[in-house]
């Protein structure tokens, strides 16, 4: 399966990203087969890089024509991303879901925590 068939809106422009403890950007939200990509309009220094099997959940809200996706990923991390445009924005939530249902399926010993306590360790006597 390739997931460059389940995007529907691959590119975004003037979309804003809110991270706890650092300052709001804007910038251009681009949605690929392994990573959600936002690049700062400002001077092009701030980007981030988000593997979509990072992802652990996504909720979308509404307000007017705005919409927010907020992303929780398995490293704890909260992502915030105001799209304008309410079709952009369930556009791209319907994209990424998709996307991280089939890698959780497909890989489930891959998230951040897991344990598989059935088999003990026997390099530390067990712990």
């Amino acid at each position: 399966m390739e997931f460059a068939e389940l995007i529907k809106t691959p590119r975004v422009d003037n979309v804003v990203l809110h991270r706890p403890f650092y300052p709001a950007v804007e910038g251009t939200l681009c949605l690929t087969g392994h990573h959600l990509i936002l690049s700062s309009r400002q001077d092009n220094t701030e980007e981030l890089w988000l593997l979509h099997s990072n992802i652990d959940s996504i909720e979308k809200r509404f307000v007017g024509s705005l919409g927010t996706i907020i992303i929780k990923c398995k490293d704890l991390r909260i992502i915030q991303l105001d799209i304008p445009g309410m079709e952009e924005c369930l556009n791209i939530a319907s994209s990424i879901e998709p996307i991280i249902v089939f890698l959780l399926v497909r890989y489930p010993r891959t998230t951040s925590f897991f344990h598989h306590k059935d088999t003990p360790n026997q390099e530390f006597g067990g712990w």
